[in-house]
């Protein structure tokens, strides 16, 4: 059985190229339109751990990365500020890595079996707390593949575009992963649910209510 909700609400567009935050809107979590910079900030903090967690991300971080997806200009930032963040309207923004990342949504937002496949072999078989062995990415995994899908851009991408990988997946493990300290992974099973099915783990939504 597995530890994922199902998903109520298919339709995220290919605009939002965050699987995290198409997650979030496919559970009715947020809204794929719009939604305050203070709310998903403290949607996103609820998530992340449990009430009184210190590993829980910092509300002020998460609104600032908020503010400037949608660019950096001081009208986009007067617009972000005042309408929110609009998670359908990511793509192309500044933190849209254009390839440089996993690719494992193409830009239709369509899954990507084979560039999975190449992302989980970085990996291993990893022990959760209850000592089930699965697949999954720990930490050293994790900046190994970073690393791999920088070099594999080289020609087409930016300098900030390896900056940008270190906000999303040791993020996404904080948020995410299984066990404690260094032995803390991604679940394979949990990734391809959330990137390929919109799913996120029914431990985070209940984070949230």
């Amino acid at each position: 059985m597995t530890d994922n909700v199902a998903n109520p609400m298919p339709n995220v567009v290919s605009g939002n190229p965050c699987p995290f935050l198409r997650a979030l809107v496919a559970n009715a979590i947020i809204d794929g339109r719009s939604i305050a910079l203070d709310e998903i900030a403290r949607k996103i903090v609820a998530i992340s751990a449990l009430p009184g967690d210190p590993s829980a991300l910092p509300f002020g971080k998460i609104r600032f990365v908020a503010l400037i997806a949608h660019g950096l200009a001081p009208w986009a930032l007067w617009r972000t500020a005042r309408e929110g963040l609009r998670p359908e309207g990511l793509r192309d923004g500044p933190l849209d890595k254009h390839g440089a990342g996993s690719r494992t949504l193409d830009v239709e937002g369509r899954f990507q079996e084979a560039e999975f496949g190449r992302l989980a072999a970085f990996g291993g078989d990893k022990r959760d707390d209850a000592g089930a062995i699965e697949p999954g990415l720990d930490s050293a995994d994790i900046v190994r593949m970073m690393d791999a899908n920088f070099e594999r851009a080289k020609g087409a991408r930016r300098a900030i575009d390896r900056k940008l990988m270190d906000g999303e997946w040791p993020v996404l493990l904080q948020v995410m992963g299984k066990g404690t300290g260094a032995a803390r992974y991604l679940s394979v099973a949990e990734l391809r649910a959330l990137i390929q099915e919109r799913r996120l783990p029914a431990r985070l939504v209940a984070r949230v209510g």
